[in-house]
């Protein structure tokens, strides 16, 4: 019987990344460590332009790199390269974070209340809340479809509530540019939410 062929993991030109990939899939934690600190700063980079949250976007990069390793002997080399790889785990733990948190909704109600009022007002309160949190939702998700300029942009301008010139300051563009990526990432982000 024929010893079965290991996935090919040596792309052309690929520099040293794949003799650590080799010794990483054989379990050599140094290896691993090292193409950590080489893809971190990318990884954490990612992450942190599509969730507001610093607290989040750290533990987001912890376990994308936690998966990474769990889930090393099956990386292969498929026209993506080990960084893509690695931005292509945060991006899915992102997806699943938001999705995760509609079934996290809850309503507090104080104890001193009225019961019959109580159902009446949570369940008003409770359905307003859910449309506001899957409008959020939305939004979040539509935000990952955008370039890392649009989102950037429509960031400064809607969320942080930066005017046109104080955007364009910030991201070091022209006035017509901040313009031009808003008009372009709030169309992208109106035809995802038609969609959903």
């Amino acid at each position: 019987m024929k010893p079965q062929a290991s996935p090919k993991i040596t792309p052309p030109g690929a520099g040293r990344e794949p003799e650590l990939l080799v010794r990483a899939r054989a379990g050599d934690r140094e290896a691993f460590a090292t193409l950590y600190n080489e893809h971190h700063a990318e990884v954490s980079r990612f992450i942190r332009g599509r969730v507001r949250d610093v607290h989040l976007a750290e533990d987001l990069v912890s376990e994308t790199f936690l998966r990474a390793l769990r889930r090393i002997e099956t990386f292969a080399w498929q026209g993506i390269s080990f960084a893509a790889w690695l931005v292509t785990i945060a991006k899915n733990l992102i997806v699943d974070h938001f999705k995760a948190q509609r079934t996290r909704l809850e309503v507090v109600v104080g104890d001193a209340l009225n019961a019959e009022a109580v159902s009446v007002s949570a369940e008003a309160d409770g359905m307003r809340e859910l449309a506001a949190f899957e409008a959020a939702e939305i939004v979040s998700v539509a935000l990952l479809a955008l370039t890392p300029e649009q989102h950037a942009a429509i960031q400064l301008r809607y969320l942080n509530e930066l005017s046109i010139s104080e955007t364009a300051a910030a991201m070091r563009r022209s006035e017509g540019s901040v313009k031009q990526l808003t008009f372009r990432g709030l169309a992208t982000m109106r035809h995802l939410a038609v969609a959903a």
